[in-house]
């Protein structure tokens, strides 16, 4: 189900950076989720094992900023959050699931794809860069 995968991907997170993520939360509410899932601008791609068990999934949005002061205008497709089973790892459905974004955003004339990921989050920033995305800009901090 994917209320499960999202409480895997929180408790990474909070592993990770307890200092910011909560223990037992969830990215998206169930109201959240059933507007996601209606919502033609925020894609979302599933892996499942052809009995119904999701294994993994991909939430995405579409981001363009016509007009602006100082960017391009350019359509992106930014994946919110990529979640396999942790029970599936090593399958290759993640990577999977990355082409087929991937396919989906050059289908829509989309110029890039991009997302953001924790730097507490080793294993998944070496997944990302298997699958050739490289650093596109750098988020900072120092706790007060």
């Amino acid at each position: 189900m994917i209320t499960d995968l999202l409480g895997q991907v929180c408790r990474i997170h909070h592993e990770g950076r307890p200092d910011l993520f909560k223990a037992g939360a969830r990215k998206y509410t169930e109201q959240q989720l059933e507007d996601i899932l209606k919502d033609d601008g925020r894609p979302v791609f599933v892996a499942d094992d052809g009995n119904g068990n999701i294994l993994g999934y991909a939430f995405c949005i579409f981001i363009r900023h016509t007009g602006d002061n100082i960017l391009t205008d350019i359509k992106t497709l930014y994946i919110d959050d990529l979640c396999v089973d942790g029970k599936m790892r090593g399958r290759h459905i993640g990577r999977a699931l990355f082409e087929a974004v991937k396919a989906f955003a050059k289908e829509n004339g989309c110029y890039n794809l991009t997302l953001n990921v924790w730097n507490c989050n080793a294993p998944a920033m070496k997944f990302y860069e298997n699958c050739g995305l490289r650093p596109q800009k750098t988020g900072m901090e120092t706790i007060l």
